[in-house]
Protein backbone atom coordinates (compact mmCIF):
# COMPACT_ATOMS: atom_id res chain seq x y z
CA UNK A 1 0.00 0.00 0.00
CA UNK A 2 0.87 3.59 -0.68
CA UNK A 3 3.46 4.77 2.02
CA UNK A 4 1.70 8.52 2.87
CA UNK A 5 3.76 9.21 6.42
CA UNK A 6 7.37 9.57 5.46
CA UNK A 7 9.37 12.51 5.16
CA UNK A 8 11.77 13.85 2.37
CA UNK A 9 13.08 17.19 4.91
CA UNK A 10 16.87 17.47 3.77
CA UNK A 11 16.50 15.57 0.26
CA UNK A 12 16.22 17.13 -3.45
CA UNK A 13 14.39 16.04 -6.16
CA UNK A 14 14.01 16.83 -9.99
CA UNK A 15 10.38 15.64 -12.07
CA UNK A 16 10.38 16.26 -15.51
CA UNK A 17 7.21 17.18 -17.03
CA UNK A 18 6.72 18.70 -13.39
CA UNK A 19 4.47 22.24 -14.68
CA UNK A 20 1.07 19.85 -15.19
CA UNK A 21 -0.79 16.58 -14.83
CA UNK A 22 0.95 14.08 -13.00
CA UNK A 23 4.25 15.87 -12.87
CA UNK A 24 2.63 18.55 -11.14
CA UNK A 25 0.68 16.14 -8.78
CA UNK A 26 3.78 14.25 -8.08
CA UNK A 27 6.25 17.28 -7.04
CA UNK A 28 3.20 18.75 -5.11
CA UNK A 29 3.02 15.81 -2.83
CA UNK A 30 7.12 15.78 -2.13
CA UNK A 31 6.98 19.37 -1.31
CA UNK A 32 4.28 18.36 0.96
CA UNK A 33 6.65 15.39 2.44
CA UNK A 34 9.52 18.14 2.73
CA UNK A 35 11.50 17.42 0.14
CA UNK A 36 13.38 20.48 -2.36
CA UNK A 37 11.53 19.96 -5.50
CA UNK A 38 13.14 21.25 -9.13
CA UNK A 39 10.50 21.04 -11.39
CA UNK A 40 11.61 20.91 -15.54
CA UNK A 41 9.62 21.10 -18.25
CA UNK A 42 9.53 22.90 -21.46
CA UNK A 43 7.48 25.76 -20.62
CA UNK A 44 8.59 28.22 -18.67
CA UNK A 45 5.72 30.20 -18.18
CA UNK A 46 3.11 26.98 -17.57
CA UNK A 47 6.44 25.95 -14.98
CA UNK A 48 6.43 29.58 -13.24
CA UNK A 49 2.86 28.94 -12.59
CA UNK A 50 3.33 25.65 -11.14
CA UNK A 51 5.80 26.76 -9.27
CA UNK A 52 4.04 29.57 -7.56
CA UNK A 53 0.78 26.93 -6.89
CA UNK A 54 2.84 24.38 -5.36
CA UNK A 55 4.45 26.64 -3.14
CA UNK A 56 1.46 28.56 -1.59
CA UNK A 57 -0.70 24.88 -1.71
CA UNK A 58 2.50 23.35 0.52
CA UNK A 59 3.77 26.05 1.86
CA UNK A 60 7.01 25.11 1.17
CA UNK A 61 9.22 27.80 -0.51
CA UNK A 62 12.06 25.27 -1.53
CA UNK A 63 10.31 24.77 -5.21
CA UNK A 64 11.96 25.99 -7.83
CA UNK A 65 12.46 25.54 -11.71
CA UNK A 66 14.54 24.73 -14.46
CA UNK A 67 13.61 24.66 -18.67
CA UNK A 68 14.29 21.35 -20.23
CA UNK A 69 13.32 20.33 -23.98
CA UNK A 70 13.51 16.37 -24.05
CA UNK A 71 13.15 16.74 -28.11
CA UNK A 72 16.68 18.39 -27.83
CA UNK A 73 19.51 16.70 -26.82
CA UNK A 74 21.34 20.13 -26.12
CA UNK A 75 18.64 21.36 -23.82
CA UNK A 76 19.13 17.85 -21.85
CA UNK A 77 22.97 18.59 -21.73
CA UNK A 78 22.18 22.19 -20.31
CA UNK A 79 20.02 21.14 -17.85
CA UNK A 80 21.76 18.14 -16.74
CA UNK A 81 25.45 20.18 -16.48
CA UNK A 82 23.56 22.96 -14.81
CA UNK A 83 22.29 20.51 -12.07
CA UNK A 84 25.87 19.38 -11.50
CA UNK A 85 27.39 22.64 -11.36
CA UNK A 86 24.48 24.26 -9.22
CA UNK A 87 23.58 21.00 -6.83
CA UNK A 88 25.32 19.80 -3.98
CA UNK A 89 22.83 16.64 -3.95
CA UNK A 90 20.29 14.93 -6.01
CA UNK A 91 18.26 12.25 -3.89
CA UNK A 92 15.45 11.78 -6.37
CA UNK A 93 14.94 11.79 -9.62
CA UNK A 94 11.80 11.06 -11.07
CA UNK A 95 11.73 10.94 -15.08
CA UNK A 96 7.77 11.55 -15.22
CA UNK A 97 8.01 13.27 -18.89
CA UNK A 98 6.06 11.40 -21.76
CA UNK A 99 4.12 12.01 -24.58
CA UNK A 100 1.72 9.91 -27.09
CA UNK A 101 0.53 10.90 -30.70
CA UNK A 102 3.68 12.89 -31.34
CA UNK A 103 4.04 13.75 -35.24
CA UNK A 104 6.09 10.83 -37.19
CA UNK A 105 9.27 12.82 -37.22
CA UNK A 106 13.14 12.79 -36.63
CA UNK A 107 14.32 15.37 -34.43
CA UNK A 108 17.09 18.15 -34.66
CA UNK A 109 19.37 14.96 -33.36
CA UNK A 110 17.87 12.45 -36.06
CA UNK A 111 16.05 10.40 -33.77
CA UNK A 112 12.44 9.46 -33.48
CA UNK A 113 10.72 12.14 -31.64
CA UNK A 114 8.36 9.71 -29.19
CA UNK A 115 11.87 7.77 -28.97
CA UNK A 116 13.41 10.81 -27.97
CA UNK A 117 11.28 12.54 -25.49
CA UNK A 118 9.66 9.36 -23.99
CA UNK A 119 13.35 7.38 -23.47
CA UNK A 120 16.50 8.78 -25.21
CA UNK A 121 16.11 12.09 -23.27
CA UNK A 122 15.53 10.73 -20.03
CA UNK A 123 18.38 8.27 -20.63
CA UNK A 124 21.15 11.21 -21.40
CA UNK A 125 19.55 13.17 -18.21
CA UNK A 126 19.69 9.98 -15.70
CA UNK A 127 23.44 9.14 -17.92
CA UNK A 128 25.17 12.38 -16.68
CA UNK A 129 23.15 12.89 -13.56
CA UNK A 130 24.35 9.44 -12.17
CA UNK A 131 27.80 10.57 -10.54
CA UNK A 132 25.96 13.41 -8.59
CA UNK A 133 23.09 10.27 -7.80
CA UNK A 134 26.03 8.07 -6.15
CA UNK A 135 27.41 10.63 -4.56
CA UNK A 136 24.37 11.38 -3.00
CA UNK A 137 23.47 7.77 -2.13
CA UNK A 138 20.82 6.52 -1.09
CA UNK A 139 19.00 7.87 -3.95
CA UNK A 140 15.97 6.74 -6.08
CA UNK A 141 15.56 6.70 -9.85
CA UNK A 142 11.75 6.29 -10.68
CA UNK A 143 11.06 6.70 -14.92
CA UNK A 144 7.99 6.48 -16.15
CA UNK A 145 6.43 3.29 -18.32
CA UNK A 146 3.12 1.87 -19.33
CA UNK A 147 0.80 -0.83 -20.13
CA UNK A 148 1.84 -0.77 -23.67
CA UNK A 149 5.25 -1.68 -22.57
CA UNK A 150 3.99 -5.75 -23.32
CA UNK A 151 3.33 -5.14 -26.78
CA UNK A 152 6.65 -3.73 -27.27
CA UNK A 153 10.11 -4.94 -28.98
CA UNK A 154 13.28 -3.38 -29.19
CA UNK A 155 14.86 -3.64 -32.81
CA UNK A 156 18.58 -1.35 -32.45
CA UNK A 157 18.10 -1.26 -36.69
CA UNK A 158 15.14 0.37 -36.56
CA UNK A 159 14.05 2.02 -33.34
CA UNK A 160 14.40 5.59 -34.80
CA UNK A 161 12.80 4.71 -38.64
CA UNK A 162 10.01 6.97 -39.37
CA UNK A 163 6.90 5.78 -40.88
CA UNK A 164 7.49 2.43 -39.65
CA UNK A 165 5.46 2.29 -36.54
CA UNK A 166 2.29 3.59 -35.50
CA UNK A 167 1.45 5.98 -32.50
CA UNK A 168 0.90 3.04 -30.03
CA UNK A 169 3.51 0.87 -31.65
CA UNK A 170 6.40 3.82 -31.52
CA UNK A 171 4.34 4.34 -27.60
CA UNK A 172 5.14 0.85 -26.62
CA UNK A 173 8.71 0.09 -28.40
CA UNK A 174 9.52 3.51 -26.19
CA UNK A 175 8.46 2.35 -22.40
CA UNK A 176 9.84 -1.12 -23.26
CA UNK A 177 13.00 0.57 -23.72
CA UNK A 178 12.59 2.39 -20.19
CA UNK A 179 11.75 -0.76 -18.71
CA UNK A 180 14.89 -2.37 -19.82
CA UNK A 181 16.75 0.53 -19.21
CA UNK A 182 15.48 0.52 -15.46
CA UNK A 183 16.88 -2.96 -15.23
CA UNK A 184 20.10 -1.62 -16.41
CA UNK A 185 20.37 0.80 -14.22
CA UNK A 186 19.69 -2.46 -11.32
CA UNK A 187 22.20 -4.43 -12.56
CA UNK A 188 24.82 -1.81 -12.90
CA UNK A 189 24.56 -0.09 -9.22
CA UNK A 190 23.10 -2.82 -6.83
CA UNK A 191 25.06 -2.11 -4.22
CA UNK A 192 26.04 1.57 -4.60
CA UNK A 193 22.72 2.77 -2.74
CA UNK A 194 21.44 4.33 -5.94
CA UNK A 195 17.99 2.19 -6.70
CA UNK A 196 15.67 2.38 -10.23
CA UNK A 197 11.83 1.32 -10.20
CA UNK A 198 9.57 1.75 -13.06
CA UNK A 199 5.93 2.86 -12.23
CA UNK A 200 2.91 2.32 -14.48
CA UNK A 201 0.31 4.93 -13.83
CA UNK A 202 -2.31 3.12 -15.53
CA UNK A 203 -4.77 5.61 -17.21
CA UNK A 204 -5.45 8.99 -15.64
CA UNK A 205 -7.95 11.57 -15.88
CA UNK A 206 -7.62 15.28 -16.58
CA UNK A 207 -3.84 15.17 -18.38
CA UNK A 208 -2.61 16.34 -21.43
CA UNK A 209 -1.62 12.95 -22.52
CA UNK A 210 -4.41 12.86 -25.05
CA UNK A 211 -3.96 16.64 -26.51
CA UNK A 212 -1.69 15.22 -29.81
CA UNK A 213 -4.24 12.49 -30.96
CA UNK A 214 -6.19 13.55 -34.03
CA UNK A 215 -9.78 15.09 -32.92
CA UNK A 216 -12.11 11.76 -33.30
CA UNK A 217 -9.32 9.53 -31.55
CA UNK A 218 -8.83 12.56 -28.41
CA UNK A 219 -12.40 12.74 -28.08
CA UNK A 220 -12.90 9.04 -28.04
CA UNK A 221 -10.45 8.03 -25.80
CA UNK A 222 -11.36 10.75 -23.13
CA UNK A 223 -14.66 9.16 -22.73
CA UNK A 224 -13.08 6.03 -21.87
CA UNK A 225 -10.33 7.69 -20.19
CA UNK A 226 -12.97 9.49 -17.77
CA UNK A 227 -14.58 6.49 -17.12
CA UNK A 228 -11.44 3.89 -15.84
CA UNK A 229 -9.35 6.73 -15.54
CA UNK A 230 -7.88 7.72 -11.93
CA UNK A 231 -7.63 10.90 -10.47
CA UNK A 232 -4.18 12.63 -11.39
CA UNK A 233 -4.16 13.67 -7.70
CA UNK A 234 -3.79 10.28 -6.13
CA UNK A 235 -1.35 9.12 -9.21
CA UNK A 236 1.05 11.66 -7.57
CA UNK A 237 0.65 10.35 -4.22
CA UNK A 238 1.73 7.37 -5.35
CA UNK A 239 4.61 8.05 -7.24
CA UNK A 240 5.52 10.17 -4.37
CA UNK A 241 5.47 7.55 -1.99
CA UNK A 242 7.59 5.32 -4.60
CA UNK A 243 10.36 8.27 -3.86
CA UNK A 244 9.75 8.30 0.34
CA UNK A 245 8.77 4.74 1.48
CA UNK A 246 12.12 3.31 2.78
CA UNK A 247 11.00 -0.14 3.09
CA UNK A 248 11.35 0.17 -1.27
CA UNK A 249 15.39 0.36 -0.38
CA UNK A 250 15.88 -3.27 -1.41
CA UNK A 251 13.47 -3.91 -4.11
CA UNK A 252 15.34 -1.83 -6.73
CA UNK A 253 14.58 -2.88 -10.69
CA UNK A 254 10.80 -3.76 -9.61
CA UNK A 255 7.94 -2.43 -11.78
CA UNK A 256 4.94 -0.76 -9.72
CA UNK A 257 1.34 0.06 -10.54
CA UNK A 258 -1.17 1.02 -7.51
CA UNK A 259 1.54 1.26 -5.06
CA UNK A 260 2.17 -2.42 -5.41
CA UNK A 261 5.13 -4.46 -6.97
CA UNK A 262 3.47 -5.72 -10.95
CA UNK A 263 4.36 -7.69 -13.08
CA UNK A 264 7.31 -6.53 -15.05
CA UNK A 265 8.44 -7.41 -18.92
CA UNK A 266 9.95 -10.72 -19.23
CA UNK A 267 13.17 -8.80 -21.19
CA UNK A 268 13.96 -7.58 -18.53
CA UNK A 269 15.91 -10.83 -17.39
CA UNK A 270 17.86 -10.61 -20.67
CA UNK A 271 21.29 -9.23 -18.95
CA UNK A 272 22.45 -9.53 -22.76
CA UNK A 273 19.91 -7.38 -23.96
CA UNK A 274 19.52 -4.56 -21.42
CA UNK A 275 23.36 -4.12 -21.44
CA UNK A 276 23.39 -3.59 -25.11
CA UNK A 277 20.37 -1.21 -24.54
CA UNK A 278 22.54 0.58 -22.71
CA UNK A 279 25.70 0.91 -24.86
CA UNK A 280 23.93 1.67 -28.35
CA UNK A 281 21.96 4.39 -26.23
CA UNK A 282 25.04 5.97 -24.94
CA UNK A 283 25.81 5.96 -28.62
CA UNK A 284 22.94 7.51 -30.04
CA UNK A 285 22.71 9.84 -27.68
CA UNK A 286 26.53 10.66 -28.36
CA UNK A 287 28.05 10.36 -24.79
CA UNK A 288 31.22 12.29 -25.15
CA UNK A 289 34.20 11.07 -23.32
CA UNK A 290 33.67 13.88 -21.05
CA UNK A 291 30.52 12.63 -20.12
CA UNK A 292 31.61 8.88 -19.66
CA UNK A 293 32.09 9.06 -16.07
CA UNK A 294 32.28 4.87 -17.01
CA UNK A 295 35.22 5.42 -18.90
CA UNK A 296 36.98 7.70 -16.53
CA UNK A 297 36.43 5.62 -13.71
CA UNK A 298 38.55 2.97 -15.64
CA UNK A 299 41.11 5.47 -16.22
Amino acid sequence: MCDKGSRLDGKTAIVTGGSSGLGYETAKNLALRGATVIIASRNETKLIRARDQIQKITNNKLVSYRVIDLASLKSVRSFAVNTVNTQEQLDILINNAGALGLPDRVTEDGLNLTMQVNYFGAFLLTYILLPLLKNSAPSRIINSSASSMYIGHIDFDHWNDVGRYNSIEVLANSKLAVALFTAELDNRFRDTGVTAYSFDPFIVRDTDILNNLPELYKNVSRLFVDMVGQPKQGVGKQIASLAANPNLEMESGQHYKFCRKWINHWLVSDRELTETLWNISKSVVNITPEEDWELNSVT
